[in-house]
């Protein structure tokens, strides 16, 4: 896919390739804070390379389209939680997946804990220098236990049977498990209690309708998942300890936006 950079009019405008904002990339050994996303942090677990030329070389990956259904999906959930949240009662769903003592978590932060841009759940991590954040889709409460369960809403459209083993087993889901993970690390260490489960809100659509016909019909889950966030911090500290270091790391050899950089560079063009 070839991705055409514009500007806030939507007007075409130039590609630099470089980011312009001094705050998202990193100087090697600044004393300053620096904010790091969730997101940014799976990019490190994912291809080192790749995560060590944005954040402190300052290099912007093509853009991808935004995914606007999935956040219609979301978007419609949230409304029904918080309408659950401010009754605090259980979701309709929650009886039907043994959940019956849990309730949307009521909290004067969850607006800002789901803002990824501007807030989300943070936590400065000790011996760096790191704030990492991360924009979480829910937090629910466990009545009975007195504990916070973070959520992640996730929309699909798989004719696979959409029970644990399969969503927890497939490998394309499993940063979706380091997502949890980490917002779990975060609401610990921001001093709340935090479940030993969490739960993927799971919406896959039915694609063996006779038709659209204006609607799309879908099936919903919540599947739990045992959170282990035992070893995050020392990931972190390996990702900071990257991130002061002068030299380019390896490439993941299976990363095909370096893949494609050299065979671009291979060309001379």
């Amino acid at each position: 896919m070839i991705s055409l950079k514009r500007n806030s009019k939507r007007e075409l405008t130039n590609a630099t390739g470089l980011r312009t904002r001094k705050n998202s990339i990193y100087s090697p050994d600044q004393s300053t804070y620096f904010r790091i996303s969730r997101s940014k942090f799976n990019d490190f677990i994912t291809c080192k390379r790749c995560f060590y030329l944005d954040r402190v070389k300052g290099l912007i990956s093509p853009s991808t389209p935004g995914w606007t259904l999935n956040e219609t999906t979301d978007l419609l959930l949230k409304k029904e939680f918080d309408f659950c949240r401010e009754r605090q009662i259980p979701h309709r769903s929650f009886s039907k997946f043994g959940l019956e003592d849990v309730v949307p978590f009521k909290h004067p932060d969850i607006e800002k804990w789901r803002d990824s841009l501007h807030h989300g759940l943070e936590y400065q991590v000790p011996g760096t220098n790191l704030i990492l954040h991360g924009g979480v889709d829910d937090v629910w409460y466990h009545t009975r236990t007195k504990q916070v369960i973070v959520v992640d809403y996730k929309s699909q459209a798989n004719r696979r049977e959409l029970n644990q083993w399969t969503y927890l087993s497939d490998v394309y889901h499993q940063s979706y498990k380091v997502q949890l993970n980490v917002y779990a690390y975060l609401l610990e260490n921001m001093g709340f209690d935090v479940y030993p489960n969490g739960y993927f809100f799971v919406c896959n659509a039915n694609r063996d309708e006779d038709g659209f016909y204006g609607k799309m019909n879908f099936e919903e889950a919540i599947i739990s998942y045992q959170l282990d966030y035992s070893g995050i911090e020392s990931m972190i500290l390996k990702m900071y300890s990257l991130m002061n270091d002068l030299y380019v790391p390896e490439s993941n050899i299976a990363c095909e936006n370096c893949a494609y950089a050299r065979q671009r560079n291979s060309l001379g063009v």
